[in-house]
Formats: structure tokens, sequence, C-alpha cells
């Protein structure tokens, strides 16, 4: 006596054959998938903190407000935050108040902060990691 499946007139086993065929292909395509982006991850590096101060200042050289920033630069609000106050008190930024937006600008000293940190990442062999 053969079973049948709940959702048409097919025996279960014929049934069961092409959904365990369709699951193999998912998963051989999954896995393929899992591999490369694991291989991405394997060539992506963490961004240190010196990297995210010359990004921040290499956006704001024309002048951005906040959320500009913060897009650009792949941050949270958090971390757009700590970097901001941080750029402001060592002088690397500074703020411009326009129709009650703050404006934020790399200053002379901040410019300077990029060609070093250019410098250094071209010492390094670093050329593809320039913000």
């Amino acid at each position: 006596m053969a079973a049948y499946s709940i959702y048409g007139i097919y025996p279960l086993e014929k049934h069961a054959f092409y959904v365990s065929r369709f699951t193999f292909t998912i998963d051989e395509t999954y896995r393929k998938n899992l591999e490369s982006v694991s291989n991405l991850e394997n060539e992506q590096k963490r961004r240190d903190r010196l990297y995210i101060i010359a990004e921040i200042l290499n956006i704001a050289k024309e002048g951005c407000l906040k959320t500009q920033i913060m897009y650009r630069a792949n941050l949270s609000f958090a971390q757009l935050n700590e970097y901001l106050s941080f750029l402001i008190k060592m002088e690397l930024l500074k703020v411009k108040n326009e129709n009650r937006r703050n404006t934020y600008i790399t200053t002379a000293k901040g410019d300077r902060y990029l060609e070093k940190y250019k410098d250094i990442s071209n010492l390094l062999g670093n050329n593809e990691d320039n913000p």
C-alpha cells in the first residue's frame, strides 16, 4: 500500500525524492555562497582608529553635516559622537554654525594629519586603504 502526500496525488516516496533533491541543491548553493563570503571576510581588514580618523577628516574637507559624515564613514551615531568630540578637542576638526546647523570642517592641522597618514600608508604598502 503506497502512502500519499496531503498536497497532491503523488506517492509520498516520489514527493520525498523531489524534496530531498531540491534541498541538496539549496545546501550546495548555500555552501558555495558561504565560502565566498568567508573569503571576502578574510580579505577585508578591520578599520583601525587612525584609518577612521583619516576617513572622517577626508570626508569633512569641504564641510559636512554630522549625518553625512556618519553615513559616508559607516559609523554608528555613538561612535561618530566619540570621534567628533575627540577630533574637535585635538583641533583636527572645527565646527561652524551655519543656518542653525553644525558643519564640520577639517582644519589645517587635520590636513597635515591626512598627509602624514597617507605617507605612512604608502610606506607600509597599504595604498588601497587610503581614505
